[in-house]
């Protein structure tokens, strides 16, 4: 059952067609045809051979779906909740073996960091079933070509996501943590705020792992027609200083060691997703060759 995404670009295609005074034929090899014109108009074949649906369908199976997604996302945060002491012990391993002492400087500071962990946790437990739901309720109004291409951008998305939260958590937080605790050495003594360390961490995971979608960025954009891989690779230069930049704004510490650690990855995502977008440029050449 196709989605209003796919009648508005039924509807597109029908409009271009009268303009045209006729239906859209394909256009010859010298006559490059945009991206974006080729996606408010794909070709009839492309589009799936589905029945159209009301629009209070639509919204009927919207809210079922935003319903689902809510209610998974609020169990997930209900158990995390319940073994958030747990989880907290496990946020404090990157430290534990630093003699770093933890203090509750209010009364219940505690309590509002276990509240904020589990949500925290909760909701990315909770992300594959939201994007699922999410996925379940466009992929009708995409067309065939489009569908084979969301479930790689999904798993991929997810699996890079999970991926720069595992990297924060094992390689990044336990560099920038000791050496905070290595500087103070012999100065200070290391007592910390349970709330302001969740804090320091939780953000330092989270946008690790929101910069590691930058391969799935380059993929769609390639795929789109926007950019090609060889615009990629030529604004390396550019893409050494963007990634310092974004290193020194993603990660809560001023210490340029944390930066660094961050900037180096996001220089190695970026090469990788453009040699992704090369692949795929190259499959579409040796497809078209043989189509020819």
């Amino acid at each position: 059952m196709p989605s209003t995404l796919l009648q508005q670009r039924l509807t597109a295609l029908q409009a271009s067609e009268d303009d045209r005074g006729g239906p859209l034929v394909p256009l010859g090899d010298g006559e490059a045809r945009s991206s974006v014109d080729a996606w408010l108009n794909p070709p009839r074949e492309e589009l799936p051979d589905d029945f159209e649906m009301p629009i209070w369908d639509h919204l009927d199976e919207l809210r079922e779906r935003v319903l689902v997604g809510a209610l998974a996302a609020a169990a997930a945060v209900l158990t995390c909740f319940i073994f958030s002491k747990d989880l907290v012990v496990f946020l404090e391993a990157p430290v534990a073996e630093q003699g770093v002492r933890f203090l509750q400087l209010s009364p219940g500071e505690f309590f509002f960091t276990t509240l904020k962990v589990g949500g925290y946790a909760g909701i990315l437990i909770s992300v594959p079933t939201i994007l699922y739901e999410i996925a379940a309720y466009v992929v009708p109004g995409l067309t065939k070509s489009e569908r084979q291409f969301l479930a790689p951008v999904i798993l991929g998305s997810s699996v890079l996501f999970y991926l720069g939260l595992l990297f924060s958590y094992e390689v990044l937080t336990p560099a920038a943590l000791n050496f905070f605790v290595s500087y103070a050495d012999g100065a200070v003594e290391s007592l910390w705020s349970i709330d302001q360390y969740f804090e320091f961490v939780l953000v330092l995971m989270l946008s690790t792992g929101l910069s590691f979608q930058v391969p799935v960025i380059q993929v769609m954009l390639g795929q789109l027609g926007l950019v090609t891989s060889e615009m990629m690779f030529s604004q390396w230069r550019y893409v050494v200083v963007g990634a310092t930049v974004a290193a020194a704004v993603l990660t809560p510490s001023t210490d340029p060691f944390t930066q660094t650690l961050l900037a180096v990855p996001l220089v190695g995502l970026y090469m990788g997703g453009a040699s992704c977008v090369r692949l795929l440029e190259q499959r579409r050449e040796n497809q078209g060759g043989i189509g020819a």
